[in-house]
């Protein structure tokens, strides 16, 4: 792997694990606003609680060494998780202001993804050839 392709994959992952951690916490402390606007999706309340929980628990498998194969789950995690909340919030007729924080967690999975070293991925797949 390259010193490029290895700072590109750090600065994603920290980005996206930031981004992830912060909204995680958020929803599981059930902020007012975070509430109102689940709500206003159209979704129940306790589903902050799944959603935080599973955010923080991705980011774990993500950063801890080892694990490939859960980070490639806490990626799939990650990305049908964002992609909902991509449609929720299009169904919901949201603002390009309320898309766009969705979108850069969307192209920060992705790119941690591809740019991943070859010991943070599992054997069968290996798309650095």
């Amino acid at each position: 792997m390259t010193k490029r392709n290895k700072i590109i994959y750090w600065v994603a992952t920290l980005w996206l694990a930031l981004g992830m951690t912060a909204t995680g916490i958020v929803q599981l402390l059930r902020v007012k606003g975070e509430v109102e606007f689940i709500l206003d999706l159209g979704y129940p309340d306790y589903f902050l609680s799944l959603l935080g929980l599973s955010k923080i628990l991705a980011v774990v498998a993500l950063l801890i060494p080892k694990f490939p194969l859960l980070k490639e789950w806490a990626y799939a995690g990650l990305f049908f998780m964002m992609s909902g909340a991509l449609f929720s919030h299009i169904a919901h007729h949201s603002s390009l202001k309320e898309i766009a924080p969705v979108l850069l967690l969307l192209v920060l999975i992705a790119t941690s993804w591809y740019f991943r070293p070859a010991d943070r991925r599992p054997i069968s797949v290996n798309f650095s050839k």
